[in-house]
Protein backbone atom coordinates (compact mmCIF):
# COMPACT_ATOMS: atom_id res chain seq x y z
CA UNK A 1 0.00 0.00 0.00
CA UNK A 2 1.09 3.43 -0.73
CA UNK A 3 1.55 5.43 3.29
CA UNK A 4 1.67 9.67 3.54
CA UNK A 5 3.20 11.37 6.57
CA UNK A 6 3.29 14.86 6.84
CA UNK A 7 6.06 15.53 9.33
CA UNK A 8 5.70 19.31 10.40
CA UNK A 9 9.09 20.26 12.25
CA UNK A 10 10.98 23.32 13.40
CA UNK A 11 11.90 24.40 10.16
CA UNK A 12 10.50 22.21 7.34
CA UNK A 13 7.42 20.73 6.44
CA UNK A 14 7.71 17.71 4.83
CA UNK A 15 5.19 15.43 2.66
CA UNK A 16 7.07 11.70 2.27
CA UNK A 17 4.82 9.21 0.35
CA UNK A 18 6.13 5.13 0.41
CA UNK A 19 5.15 2.01 -0.73
CA UNK A 20 5.12 0.30 2.33
CA UNK A 21 4.15 -3.54 3.35
CA UNK A 22 4.79 -5.07 6.51
CA UNK A 23 7.80 -7.13 6.95
CA UNK A 24 9.41 -5.17 4.05
CA UNK A 25 11.46 -1.83 3.25
CA UNK A 26 9.27 1.38 2.92
CA UNK A 27 10.43 2.35 -0.37
CA UNK A 28 10.26 6.47 -0.91
CA UNK A 29 7.66 7.34 -4.10
CA UNK A 30 7.80 10.83 -3.67
CA UNK A 31 8.26 13.56 -1.61
CA UNK A 32 7.45 17.45 -1.35
CA UNK A 33 8.24 20.04 1.25
CA UNK A 34 8.63 23.16 2.66
CA UNK A 35 10.79 25.67 4.55
CA UNK A 36 8.58 26.89 6.75
CA UNK A 37 10.26 27.88 9.71
CA UNK A 38 7.54 27.38 12.65
CA UNK A 39 10.31 28.45 15.46
CA UNK A 40 11.23 30.91 13.91
CA UNK A 41 7.92 32.76 12.78
CA UNK A 42 6.58 33.76 15.95
CA UNK A 43 5.14 36.46 18.05
CA UNK A 44 7.02 37.61 21.15
CA UNK A 45 5.09 35.01 24.03
CA UNK A 46 6.01 32.16 21.52
CA UNK A 47 2.67 31.37 19.47
CA UNK A 48 2.82 31.25 15.66
CA UNK A 49 1.63 33.90 13.86
CA UNK A 50 -1.58 34.22 11.68
CA UNK A 51 0.06 34.51 8.19
CA UNK A 52 2.65 31.25 8.97
CA UNK A 53 -0.66 29.54 9.95
CA UNK A 54 -2.10 30.25 6.99
CA UNK A 55 0.96 28.86 5.20
CA UNK A 56 0.81 26.03 6.93
CA UNK A 57 -2.36 25.10 6.33
CA UNK A 58 -2.00 26.11 2.68
CA UNK A 59 1.12 23.86 2.41
CA UNK A 60 -1.01 21.10 3.73
CA UNK A 61 -3.79 21.57 1.43
CA UNK A 62 -1.50 21.52 -1.44
CA UNK A 63 0.07 18.10 0.43
CA UNK A 64 -3.83 16.65 -0.07
CA UNK A 65 -3.69 16.91 -3.65
CA UNK A 66 -0.35 15.37 -3.93
CA UNK A 67 -0.95 12.20 -1.58
CA UNK A 68 -4.27 11.89 -3.95
CA UNK A 69 -2.72 11.90 -6.91
CA UNK A 70 -0.38 9.99 -5.61
CA UNK A 71 -2.64 7.11 -4.56
CA UNK A 72 -2.37 6.93 -1.14
CA UNK A 73 -4.34 4.62 0.63
CA UNK A 74 -3.64 6.09 4.37
CA UNK A 75 -2.06 9.72 5.69
CA UNK A 76 -1.43 10.74 8.80
CA UNK A 77 0.60 14.55 10.24
CA UNK A 78 2.74 15.11 13.06
CA UNK A 79 4.14 17.75 14.91
CA UNK A 80 7.00 18.12 16.86
CA UNK A 81 8.22 20.98 19.34
CA UNK A 82 7.35 24.16 17.24
CA UNK A 83 3.82 23.39 17.21
CA UNK A 84 3.98 21.78 20.77
CA UNK A 85 5.47 24.19 22.43
CA UNK A 86 3.25 27.23 21.29
CA UNK A 87 0.75 29.06 23.23
CA UNK A 88 -1.86 28.38 20.62
CA UNK A 89 -0.38 25.40 19.07
CA UNK A 90 -3.82 23.50 20.10
CA UNK A 91 -5.47 26.56 17.81
CA UNK A 92 -3.51 26.12 15.05
CA UNK A 93 -4.42 21.90 15.23
CA UNK A 94 -7.93 22.71 15.17
CA UNK A 95 -7.67 24.68 12.37
CA UNK A 96 -5.81 22.41 10.43
CA UNK A 97 -8.52 19.81 11.36
CA UNK A 98 -10.99 22.18 10.21
CA UNK A 99 -9.89 23.73 7.19
CA UNK A 100 -8.17 20.45 5.59
CA UNK A 101 -9.61 17.42 7.86
CA UNK A 102 -6.47 16.19 8.89
CA UNK A 103 -6.11 15.23 12.32
CA UNK A 104 -2.04 16.39 13.58
CA UNK A 105 -0.46 13.95 16.24
CA UNK A 106 1.81 15.94 18.64
CA UNK A 107 4.62 14.23 19.54
CA UNK A 108 5.83 14.79 22.77
CA UNK A 109 10.08 14.80 23.02
CA UNK A 110 9.80 10.71 24.34
CA UNK A 111 7.93 9.98 21.95
CA UNK A 112 10.61 11.77 18.95
CA UNK A 113 13.68 9.69 20.89
CA UNK A 114 11.03 6.61 20.81
CA UNK A 115 10.02 6.66 17.36
CA UNK A 116 13.69 7.62 15.97
CA UNK A 117 15.27 5.03 18.02
CA UNK A 118 12.61 2.41 16.13
CA UNK A 119 13.92 3.22 13.16
CA UNK A 120 17.33 3.14 13.92
CA UNK A 121 17.04 -0.23 15.29
CA UNK A 122 15.77 -1.75 12.14
CA UNK A 123 17.80 0.00 9.13
CA UNK A 124 20.81 -1.67 11.59
CA UNK A 125 19.36 -4.63 12.80
CA UNK A 126 19.50 -6.62 16.25
CA UNK A 127 23.12 -7.58 15.51
CA UNK A 128 23.98 -4.30 16.19
CA UNK A 129 23.22 -5.21 20.32
CA UNK A 130 22.78 -1.89 22.37
CA UNK A 131 21.88 0.63 20.31
CA UNK A 132 22.94 4.05 21.55
CA UNK A 133 20.91 7.24 19.43
CA UNK A 134 21.73 10.39 19.17
CA UNK A 135 19.13 13.46 17.09
CA UNK A 136 19.54 16.70 16.65
CA UNK A 137 16.51 18.62 14.78
CA UNK A 138 15.70 22.05 14.65
CA UNK A 139 14.03 22.65 18.09
CA UNK A 140 15.20 19.85 20.40
CA UNK A 141 17.75 16.99 20.70
CA UNK A 142 16.66 13.22 21.41
CA UNK A 143 19.19 10.69 22.99
CA UNK A 144 17.61 7.10 23.41
CA UNK A 145 19.76 3.66 24.26
CA UNK A 146 18.64 -0.03 24.58
CA UNK A 147 18.77 -3.32 23.22
CA UNK A 148 14.81 -3.95 22.11
CA UNK A 149 13.01 -1.80 19.24
CA UNK A 150 11.27 -0.16 22.43
CA UNK A 151 14.64 1.95 24.09
CA UNK A 152 15.73 1.22 27.85
CA UNK A 153 16.13 5.50 28.10
CA UNK A 154 14.68 8.36 26.12
CA UNK A 155 15.71 11.67 26.73
CA UNK A 156 14.98 15.26 24.78
CA UNK A 157 16.41 18.50 25.35
CA UNK A 158 15.87 22.03 24.32
CA UNK A 159 19.14 21.52 22.11
CA UNK A 160 17.54 21.78 18.63
CA UNK A 161 20.08 23.77 15.93
CA UNK A 162 17.70 26.16 15.43
CA UNK A 163 16.58 26.61 18.96
CA UNK A 164 20.03 27.43 20.69
CA UNK A 165 21.10 29.68 17.37
CA UNK A 166 17.74 31.82 18.15
CA UNK A 167 18.51 31.91 21.94
CA UNK A 168 22.41 32.04 22.01
CA UNK A 169 23.98 32.48 19.13
CA UNK A 170 23.21 35.86 17.84
CA UNK A 171 26.58 36.42 15.97
CA UNK A 172 27.50 35.81 12.59
CA UNK A 173 29.84 34.39 13.06
CA UNK A 174 29.66 34.48 16.69
CA UNK A 175 32.42 36.37 18.84
CA UNK A 176 34.95 34.12 20.80
CA UNK A 177 33.56 35.04 23.78
CA UNK A 178 29.69 34.16 22.23
CA UNK A 179 30.86 30.99 21.40
CA UNK A 180 32.35 29.92 24.83
CA UNK A 181 29.27 30.76 26.75
CA UNK A 182 26.98 29.19 23.73
CA UNK A 183 29.18 25.88 24.28
CA UNK A 184 29.40 25.97 28.59
CA UNK A 185 25.49 26.24 28.61
CA UNK A 186 24.71 23.21 26.41
CA UNK A 187 27.19 20.94 28.21
CA UNK A 188 25.81 21.85 31.54
CA UNK A 189 22.06 21.49 30.22
CA UNK A 190 23.32 18.17 29.10
CA UNK A 191 25.37 17.10 31.68
CA UNK A 192 22.44 17.30 33.91
CA UNK A 193 20.26 14.60 31.82
CA UNK A 194 22.68 11.92 31.21
CA UNK A 195 22.79 9.62 34.20
CA UNK A 196 20.41 7.09 32.40
CA UNK A 197 22.27 6.81 29.49
CA UNK A 198 26.10 6.45 31.14
CA UNK A 199 24.87 3.91 34.00
CA UNK A 200 22.77 1.96 31.29
CA UNK A 201 26.58 0.77 29.85
CA UNK A 202 28.92 2.07 26.90
CA UNK A 203 26.66 1.17 23.47
CA UNK A 204 27.80 -1.23 20.95
CA UNK A 205 26.82 0.80 18.24
CA UNK A 206 26.22 4.65 18.09
CA UNK A 207 24.35 6.12 15.67
CA UNK A 208 23.44 9.54 14.22
CA UNK A 209 20.55 11.01 12.95
CA UNK A 210 19.05 14.34 11.09
CA UNK A 211 19.80 16.64 8.47
CA UNK A 212 22.04 18.22 11.20
CA UNK A 213 24.17 15.08 10.98
CA UNK A 214 24.51 14.12 8.03
CA UNK A 215 25.61 17.56 6.94
CA UNK A 216 28.34 17.63 9.76
CA UNK A 217 29.24 14.30 8.34
CA UNK A 218 29.30 14.89 4.42
CA UNK A 219 31.45 18.13 5.42
CA UNK A 220 33.95 16.11 7.38
CA UNK A 221 34.44 13.48 4.07
CA UNK A 222 31.12 11.44 4.31
CA UNK A 223 29.91 10.13 0.60
CA UNK A 224 27.40 12.44 -0.90
CA UNK A 225 23.73 11.79 -0.97
CA UNK A 226 23.13 10.66 -4.18
CA UNK A 227 25.20 7.68 -4.37
CA UNK A 228 22.88 6.03 -1.82
CA UNK A 229 21.40 5.11 1.49
CA UNK A 230 23.47 1.82 1.83
CA UNK A 231 26.87 3.76 1.65
CA UNK A 232 27.97 3.85 5.23
CA UNK A 233 28.59 6.85 6.50
CA UNK A 234 30.23 7.87 9.76
CA UNK A 235 31.30 10.76 11.83
CA UNK A 236 34.31 10.65 14.32
CA UNK A 237 35.20 13.14 17.63
CA UNK A 238 37.65 13.85 16.21
CA UNK A 239 36.32 15.05 12.93
CA UNK A 240 33.82 16.56 14.27
CA UNK A 241 36.17 18.42 16.37
CA UNK A 242 37.92 19.92 12.78
CA UNK A 243 34.28 21.00 11.72
CA UNK A 244 33.25 22.65 14.46
CA UNK A 245 36.54 25.08 14.55
CA UNK A 246 35.73 25.98 10.87
CA UNK A 247 32.62 26.52 10.99
CA UNK A 248 33.18 28.94 13.63
CA UNK A 249 35.00 31.11 11.39
CA UNK A 250 32.48 31.06 8.82
CA UNK A 251 29.07 33.46 8.82
CA UNK A 252 26.25 31.88 7.35
CA UNK A 253 26.72 32.83 3.72
CA UNK A 254 30.51 31.12 3.79
CA UNK A 255 28.98 28.03 5.04
CA UNK A 256 26.78 27.53 2.13
CA UNK A 257 29.80 26.88 0.22
CA UNK A 258 30.26 23.52 2.16
CA UNK A 259 28.79 20.52 0.76
CA UNK A 260 25.42 19.61 1.73
CA UNK A 261 25.15 23.04 3.40
CA UNK A 262 21.82 24.54 2.40
CA UNK A 263 21.18 28.33 2.65
CA UNK A 264 18.28 27.77 4.94
CA UNK A 265 20.25 25.46 7.38
CA UNK A 266 23.49 27.23 7.44
CA UNK A 267 22.77 29.95 10.21
CA UNK A 268 22.17 27.28 12.25
CA UNK A 269 24.81 24.55 12.03
CA UNK A 270 27.28 25.75 13.96
CA UNK A 271 25.04 25.23 17.07
CA UNK A 272 23.98 22.14 15.87
CA UNK A 273 28.01 21.05 15.56
CA UNK A 274 28.73 22.40 19.04
CA UNK A 275 25.53 20.47 20.48
CA UNK A 276 26.62 17.28 18.46
CA UNK A 277 30.43 17.84 19.78
CA UNK A 278 28.99 18.01 23.19
CA UNK A 279 26.78 14.91 23.25
CA UNK A 280 29.69 13.23 21.44
CA UNK A 281 32.43 13.79 24.74
CA UNK A 282 30.11 13.61 27.47
CA UNK A 283 29.18 10.26 25.96
CA UNK A 284 32.09 9.45 25.33
CA UNK A 285 31.58 8.27 22.10
CA UNK A 286 34.45 8.27 19.46
CA UNK A 287 32.05 7.62 16.50
CA UNK A 288 28.28 8.22 15.13
CA UNK A 289 27.42 5.68 12.20
CA UNK A 290 24.75 7.90 10.10
CA UNK A 291 22.08 6.39 9.56
CA UNK A 292 19.41 7.50 6.68
CA UNK A 293 16.08 6.29 8.43
CA UNK A 294 14.82 8.81 11.73
CA UNK A 295 11.49 10.26 13.15
CA UNK A 296 9.21 9.73 9.72
CA UNK A 297 10.80 6.56 9.14
CA UNK A 298 10.19 5.41 12.57
CA UNK A 299 6.29 6.69 12.32
CA UNK A 300 5.57 4.56 9.22
CA UNK A 301 7.03 1.92 10.78
CA UNK A 302 4.54 2.13 13.58
CA UNK A 303 1.25 2.88 11.72
CA UNK A 304 2.69 -0.40 9.42
CA UNK A 305 2.43 -2.06 12.82
CA UNK A 306 -0.60 -1.29 13.62
CA UNK A 307 -2.42 -1.60 10.16
CA UNK A 308 -0.76 -5.24 10.07
CA UNK A 309 -2.04 -5.98 13.69
CA UNK A 310 -5.78 -4.63 12.66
Amino acid sequence: MRLGVIDIGSNTVHLLVVDAYAGAHPLPASSHKTELRLSESTRPDGSIDPATADRLVAFIGECLVIAEDQGVHDLFAFATSALREAPNGPDVIARVRAETGVDLETLTGSDEARMTFLAVRRWFGWSSGRLLVVDIGGGSLELAGGLDEEPDVAVSLPLGAGRVTRERLPGDPPTADELRAVRGWVRTTLAEQLRPLLTAGPPDRAVGTSKTLRSLARIAGAAPREEGPFVPRHLTRDDLAVVVEKLAGMDAVARTSLPAVSVGRAHQLLAGALVAQASMDLLQLERLDICPWALREGLILRRLDHLAGA
